[in-house]
């Protein structure tokens, strides 16, 4: 049992995983920066607001027992473009190594038939005549 996931761990499926839900973590927090110390202040610049993660819609208000009930609009914007953001960033990835495998041209081996093969087709094609 231990050869067995010894073998499974050294396969190149895993670490290609690993490497990838480590450098996707990275990726995601530096989108996350991007879009909240950089675009959403920009965007609420342009809106007129300060911060725009505080734009909500206040279903319930609250008092000293029962919390606030709220749609946290601004909150859901900042995600959306979180996400938007990560998919584009993938898109391009792919695209770009795509383009890669694309110029990676496979040369086949042409394999020249042995001296017998050539004979026995000269030879079929005589008795065809």
């Amino acid at each position: 049992m231990i050869k067995e996931f010894k073998s499974f761990i050294m396969r190149g499926n895993v670490f290609d995983l690993a490497v990838g839900v480590i450098i996707g973590g990275a990726m995601g927090r530096i989108v996350t920066s991007l879009v909240n110390d950089v675009i959403m202040p920009l965007l609420s610049l342009l809106l007129g607001k300060l911060d725009l993660t505080q734009i909500k819609y206040v279903i319930s208000e609250g008092n000293e027992t029962t919390p606030e009930v709220a749609i946290l609009i601004g909150s859901f914007l900042q995600n959306v473009i979180d996400l938007v953001i990560i998919g584009f960033v993938i898109f391009i990835v792919i695209k770009f190594m795509s383009k890669l495998k694309r110029k990676e041209v496979v040369v086949e081996k042409v394999v020249q038939p042995s001296e017998e093969i050539l004979l026995l087709r000269d030879i079929a094609a005589s008795l065809k005549k």
